[in-house]
C-alpha cells in the first residue's frame, strides 16, 4: 500500500472514530462506543490516560457526559479543546 493510501485509510478511520466519540449522550450503548473510540485516540497518543479512564467510568452510563467529570477532574485540558468543550 503507498504511502499516500495508507494515509487516506488512517484519516478516514479517525474521522469515524471522531463521529463515534461524539456519540450523543443517552442512546443505548452510547457510553461504551464513545469509550471504545476515546481508546483509538488514546493508543494513537491523542488523548491521556487519565481521560481515558474518565470515558471508561462512564461506558455504561449511557446518560453522563464524562466532558464535564473530565474538566472538573482538571485533567485532558488538551482534549477538552480539541473536542470544543471549554
Amino acid at each position: 500500500m503507498s504511502d499516500e493510501a495508507e494515509r487516506h485509510e488512517d484519516d478516514a478511520e479517525a474521522a469515524e472514530q471522531w463521529q463515534l466519540v461524539n456519540t450523543p449522550l443517552g442512546e443505548k450503548w452510547s457510553g461504551r462506543t464513545r469509550y471504545a473510540a476515546a481508546m483509538f485516540f488514546y493508543k494513537r497518543g491523542e488523548m491521556s490516560a487519565e481521560t481515558l479512564e474518565v470515558y471508561r467510568i462512564c461506558a455504561r452510563l449511557d446518560s453522563t457526559d464524562p466532558l464535564p467529570i473530565i474538566r472538573d477532574r482538571g485533567i485532558g485540558q488538551d482534549w477538552l479543546k480539541r473536542i470544543g468543550f471549554e
